[in-house]
């Protein structure tokens, strides 16, 4: 069962990537976040007064709450690293780096949570071709122009994979010390609301008065957060089963690229399409060994 909820956290970040795109094209970044923040906090409301209201919650001490406000600024940097990335850089490019996140999750899972001694054949064949999608990533990126020496936005992508990464390994660190996948969203939600207030209250008017981008209202926008909130959703419950491997789910997550990729291809019209058919190619047949390693 947690591998069909990782299938869907797939899917709907796909989505979440897709609406990410037309949200911040030429829209303010910060104001498009801090909104996003508000949507998916208001989503989560009906658990936070209900956990109030029957005093069913666990978060009763401030222990639990510094655990969530590590989470969401954890989240909330990668978040508007990767906003900044996605707006400045093509989708299927912006998609590819977004491979670096399984890896990332794979090494931290077989250090931290010593996952490599219960990952068999197939799904280290499906591991291997992630790592030969991601160098293929670099091969494109070069064809494209855009390397780290020439691209702030670039670099701001892979840091936020970085951060993204280790919000997952804490996610599984969570589930396994008995969190509710339910009050972890609200409650992390909450806190990433109250982050990006602070950092709309400091930097918001100013990015607006110097020349970025103002804000544009766009019902995309409300997307983002309902993608994003079905994505956490899942994830956590795929991450709360017993015998699920956050290495794994991180590698079937990856497959969220096939839809940005199809959208930046035939909506777009982004180029260098024969290289990126390899790359996804190289994609959907190891997210698919990983799905049968996990399943049989």
């Amino acid at each position: 069962m947690w591998v069909a909820f990782a299938i869907v956290s797939m899917l709907s970040l796909g989505f979440y990537d897709v609406f990410k795109k037309l949200a911040l094209e030429r829209n303010n970044v910060f104001w498009v976040l801090f909104l996003n923040t508000v949507f998916c906090t208001l989503f989560m409301l009906p658990v936070l007064v209900k956990g109030f209201i029957d005093g069913s919650y666990s978060f009763n001490n401030w222990h639990n709450h510094g655990l969530m406000l590590v989470k969401a600024a954890i989240v909330t940097s990668s978040w508007l690293l990767g906003y900044f990335a996605i707006k400045n850089l093509p989708l299927t490019l912006q998609g590819s780096i977004n491979a670096l996140r399984p890896v990332l999750v794979l090494v931290g899972a077989i250090i931290i949570f010593d996952e490599g001694s219960r990952i068999n054949a197939l799904q280290w064949i499906g591991i291997a071709l992630g790592l030969v999608s991601l160098a293929w990533i670099g091969f494109i990126g070069r064809r494209e122009g855009v390397t780290l020496k020439n691209s702030l936005w670039l670099l701001s992508g892979l840091l936020s994979v970085v951060l993204w990464a280790a919000s997952g390994l804490y996610d599984k660190w969570l589930m396994s010390h008995g969190f509710h996948p339910l009050e972890v969203e609200a409650w992390y939600s909450f806190y990433q609301f109250v982050i990006m207030l602070v950092v709309v209250a400091v930097v918001g008017r100013r990015f607006n008065s110097i020349g970025h981008d103002r804000f544009q209202w766009r019902w995309s926008i409300l997307l983002i957060s309902v993608f994003i909130a079905v994505a956490d959703l899942t994830y956590f419950y795929a991450l709360s089963a017993p015998e699920a491997l956050v290495s794994v789910a991180s590698m079937i997550r990856r497959g969220s690229a096939l839809v940005a990729f199809f959208y930046g291809i035939f909506v777009l019209h982004e180029r260098n399409v024969r290289l990126k058919i390899i790359d996804q190619s190289l994609l959907i047949i190891g997210v698919a060994l990983m799905i049968l390693g996990s399943v049989l």
